[in-house]
C-alpha cells in the first residue's frame, strides 16, 4: 500500500518546510537525504511484513520500500528515488505509486527511479555546502553517500564543490516529532479506544485452563476489527511466575486459578502506538498479597501522574513513583530501614528494575531525548508519554515471603501533556481493583453460564 493510511499532502508538506527551515539556518546549499526501510528476509524465501519507517512516513507519507527523499535548498525541492511501475512485479507484489504518483500524489517536484540513486546522489552533492542524512542507521546508505561524495570531491576541477558540512537528520526530525499535532494527537486517542476494547477482551478471555495465546487471539481480533492493521509491538501476555520477566514472549503456559496475569499490549493505527499494560486475576479476586501489591503499583502510578505538567521532567515522575513503591516494600516487610537509605542504595532495584516513563508516537519507543548536557529534558505541551511502574518478585527469590513469590505487577497508560496538565489517553481501560473484579466476576459468570 502505497499511501499511508492519514496520509495528508498539505501536513507532510508543512513538514518539510520546517524540515527546509532548519536546514536553511546551516546555509543556504544544502541536501537532506531521508531512506526508507529495506524489506528484511525471515526465513528462506519469506520476508517480515514491510513497515515503513517512522522519520519517512512522517516526513512524506509514502509507505514503499527502496525510496529515497531528498530535499534541497534550491527552491527549495523536494525530490523522491522509488521503484517504476512494472505490471509483471506488480502483479505479484502489489501496486507501486511510480514516477508519476511520487509527483501526482506525493508532491515531489522530481522522481526518479531507484535504480538511478547512486548516480543521482552523485548529482544532488554536487554544489552543496551543507548534508545531512541519518547518520549511522543504515550502513548500506552511509557507504553509498560517502562513495558518492568522494565522486564529487574529484570535481573540484570542474569547478563542481563538494560539501563540507555533515549534519545528522535524525537530530532534526525528532525534535520535531517529540511534540505531536493535532493531528497526530487524534490518531493517538483512536490508538488507544482500540487498544481498550483489545485489553477488555484479553481481561474477558481469561478462564482457567486456556493458554495465554488465546488471550493475545482475543487482543488480535479487537485490534484488527477496531482498524488496526498491525500491532504496535509483540504482546506480552504473562500468566503467574512468567509476570515477573519483563519482555515476556512465549505467550505459551496454560492459566492456572489464583494466577495473575499481566499482558502489555497496545495497536498501531496508522504508524502511531498506544502502549498499555493491565495486570488482572484468573480468579474472580486478587489474593491479600497479591492485591498489597497491586494497590502498591497504583498508588504509584497516580503519585507519578500528579507531578506531569510542563517544565516537569521525567525525573520527576520516575521518582514520584519510586517514593511510593520504596515505601510501600518497607510497609510490607519486603524491604528494611528507612526510605532515604532505600533510595540511596539502589535497595528497591531486584524489585523495580525499570524505569517509569518513556516517549511514545509513532515508534512505541519515540523519537525524543531525555537529558541535554546532562539535564533532564522538560515536559512541553503536545509531547505524550507512557507511565508504568511496575514490581516484580521472581519465584525463587529467597529474600521475600513466599506468598509474594511469582508476582509481578505493571500497571501502564499513555499521556499527553497538556497546557495546564495531562490527559490520559488511556483512561478507559479498567484499572481500580475493584472495577476489575466486577469485570473478572462478570466475565466467569459468563463463561460458567455458556459451559452448561
Amino acid at each position: 500500500m502505497a499511501l499511508t493510511p492519514s496520509f495528508d499532502g498539505l501536513m507532510h508538506a508543512r513538514r518539510r518546510a520546517r524540515v527546509v527551515e532548519a536546514l536553511g539556518a546551516e546555509g543556504s546549499r544544502f541536501l537532506a537525504l531521508l531512506p526508507n526501510a529495506r524489506v528484511f528476509p525471515r526465513n528462506s524465501d519469506v520476508e517480515h511484513p514491510y513497515r515503513t519507517n517512522s522519520d519517512f512516513a512522517w516526513l512524506t507519507g509514502l509507505d514503499e520500500c527502496e525510496s529515497v527523499a531528498a530535499l534541497t535548498g534550491d527552491g527549495p525541492r523536494f525530490e523522491l528515488f522509488v521503484r517504476p511501475r512494472n505490471a509483471e512485479r506488480e502483479q505479484w507484489d502489489g501496486l507501486r505509486s511510480g514516477l508519476e504518483g511520487a509527483k501526482a500524489r506525493f508532491g515531489a517536484h522530481r522522481a526518479r527511479s531507484i535504480d538511478d540513486l547512486d548516480e543521482g546522489l552523485v548529482e544532488l552533492l554536487g554544489n552543496t555546502d551543507v548534508v545531512a542524512w541519518p547518520m549511522g542507521r543504515d550502513a548500506s546508505f552511509d557507504t553509498r553517500v560517502l562513495a558518492a561524495l568522494a565522486k564529487v570531491r574529484l570535481k573540484q576541477r570542474l569547478k563542481i564543490d563538494a560539501p563540507t558540512r555533515f549534519v545528522d537528520l535524525s537530530c532534526i526530525l525528532h525534535a520535531m516529532r517529540w511534540k505531536k499535532d493535532p493531528g497526530e494527537v487524534a490518531l493517538m486517542r483512536r490508538a488507544a479506544a482500540i487498544t481498550a476494547r483489545g485489553h477488555e477482551a484479553a481481561m474477558a478471555a481469561a478462564v482457567s485452563g486456556r493458554s495465554e495465546f488465546h488471550l493475545e487471539a482475543a487482543l488480535a481480533h479487537a485490534f484488527r476489527e477496531g482498524g488496526s492493521r498491525r500491532d504496535a509491538y509483540e504482546p506480552i501476555v504473562a500468566s503467574g511466575p512468567n509476570a515477573s520477566i519483563l519482555h515476556y514472549r512465549e505467550n505459551d503456559r496454560t492459566l492456572e486459578a489464583g494466577d495473575l496475569v499481566l499482558i502489555d499490549a497496545g495497536c498501531e493505527l496508522d504508524f502511531y502506538a498506544s502502549d498499555v499494560t493491565r495486570t488482572f486475576p484468573v480468579s474472580e479476586r486478587f489474593t491479600e498479597a497479591q492485591a498489597a501489591i497491586y494497590d502498591l503499583v497504583l498508588a504509584a502510578q497516580e503519585a507519578a501522574f500528579a507531578v506531569i505538567r510542563p517544565g516537569a521532567t521525567l525525573d520527576d515522575v520516575h521518582f514520584a513513583s519510586l517514593n511510593v513503591l520504596g515505601q510501600g516494600l518497607l510497609n510490607l516487610g519486603i524491604l528494611h530501614g528507612t526510605l532515604a537509605a532505600v533510595l540511596e542504595q539502589d535497595l528497591h532495584k531486584p524489585f523495580t528494575v525499570h524505569r517509569t516513563s518513556h516517549w511514545l508516537g509513532l515508534d512505541v519507543h519515540d523519537a525524543g531525548i531525555y537529558y541535554r548536557r546532562g539535564e533532564a529534558v522538560r515536559l512541553e505541551e503536545g509531547c505524550v508519554l507512557t507511565v508504568e511502574p511496575g514490581l516484580y518478585f521472581r519465584p525463587d527469590d529467597a529474600r521475600v515471603d513466599e506468598k509474594y513469590r511469582g508476582i509481578g505487577v505493571r500497571i501502564e497508560d499513555d499521556l499527553l501533556v497538556t497546557g495546564t496538565g495531562y490527559e490520559n489517553l488511556t483512561a478507559a481501560i479498567p484499572k481500580g481493583r475493584r472495577a476489575i473484579e466486577t469485570l473478572r466476576a462478570a466475565s466467569l459468570h459468563e463463561s460458567r453460564s455458556l459451559a452448561r
